[in-house]
């Protein structure tokens, strides 16, 4: 931060600026003037708090595929049909058992399962190969929608959300203030604040993992160079096996995120892969902080956008894309 701020102290001041914007949004009671000009304080903080934790679902599903494709220099565009698989099961699993928590456990492992075989047979095959990678994955991506569209057909699923996360939670920022004196505060469903804390907490894990632990060494020096990785007798495909699987178990969780937020249905795969190539791009390829930067910004994109301008929200956010591919190609927050 200290390096961006000596380097590009413009925007340095432009992004200040902007926080303390945000923040005073956020926190100050707002004058009639105001509310005449951008509506209710509250319909503005539900489309911050639904940006941010939208964001931890886009950071979820992102984080795989940076692991996968920013990391390891893996084409899987298929990534978005892990996604969706993930949330098939995380439904299945939670009708069958009543247990929303198993349907997280169930999903992680079941795709965790199915990335294997796909690293063994597919990418094993094809290292450095990118076109044919990318090639094989939408033809994989084709397949896998069609056998979910076969079994589980075209319906829209909504994964129960359990009893003790069910209804809201008053949070300290007030919307208003009546005419007693008396503030007003805002009210936000607890289960997606819950699901944010724990894409943090996924999110610190994975970053000290790869960059404070012997095996984030190995997977990055295997990256760098496998051939020297390999003469020291490291089993690099082993390592490798093990990351992609991780990278596709937590697609499976984002699943079972996305079916509690919203819904699973056909399409959504496309939708994420999508989400998520913009996301790492936005962020930087292979950079954990940068998918968690990039999928909170594009989540915020998304919903202000929906709310304020709901014609071009979709092209606020590759709007952001073009901005940072012209002024910072390699992303916010590449990984050197």
């Amino acid at each position: 931060m200290t390096r961006f701020i000596e380097r590009h102290p413009a925007w340095a001041l432009i992004l200040l600026i902007a926080v303390a914007v945000l923040l005073w949004l956020i926190l100050a009671v707002w004058p009639p003037g105001l509310e005449e000009a951008f509506g209710r304080k509250r319909v503005f903080l539900n489309a911050v708090f639904n940006g941010i934790t939208l964001g931890g679902l886009y950071f979820l599903v992102a984080s795989g595929f940076t692991l996968i494709f920013g990391l390891m220099r893996n084409v899987n565009l298929a990534h978005g049909s892990l996604y969706l698989f993930g949330g098939y099961i995380g439904y299945a699993i939670s009708v069958w058992t009543g247990s929303w928590i198993l349907g997280f456990i169930v999903a992680f492992i079941g795709v965790a399962l199915v990335g294997v075989v796909l690293q063994i047979v597919v990418f094993r095959r094809m290292e450095g190969q990118d076109l044919r990678q990318t090639m094989v994955t939408i033809g994989l991506s084709i397949v896998f929608a069609d056998l979910m569209l076969w079994a589980f057909g075209g319906d829209f699923y909504q994964i129960q959300t359990p009893s003790w996360l069910v209804g809201p939670i008053e949070l300290p920022l007030a919307t208003a203030v009546r005419s007693s004196g008396e503030a007003v505060y805002l009210r936000y469903p607890l289960v997606r604040l819950v699901i944010f804390a724990a894409a943090v907490i996924i999110g610190i894990a994975m970053w000290l993992a790869l960059n404070r632990t012997r095996i984030g060494m190995m997977v990055r020096a295997g990256v760098d160079d496998r051939d020297m990785l390999a003469a020291t007798g490291v089993p690099i495909q082993l390592v490798f096996v093990a990351v992609f699987a991780l990278g596709a178990g937590l697609a499976g969780i984002a699943g079972v995120v996305g079916g509690t937020f919203q819904s699973i249905s056909p399409g959504e795969d496309t939708r994420f892969l999508l989400a998520s190539l913009v996301v790492v791009i936005v962020g930087g390829m292979g950079s954990i902080p940068g998918a968690a930067l990039g999928a909170v910004i594009i989540g915020l994109a998304e919903q202000l956008g929906s709310v304020y301008i709901p014609t071009y929200a979709i092209v606020v956010t590759f709007l952001i894309m073009v901005l940072v591919l012209a002024l910072r190609p390699q992303g916010l927050l590449a990984r050197r």
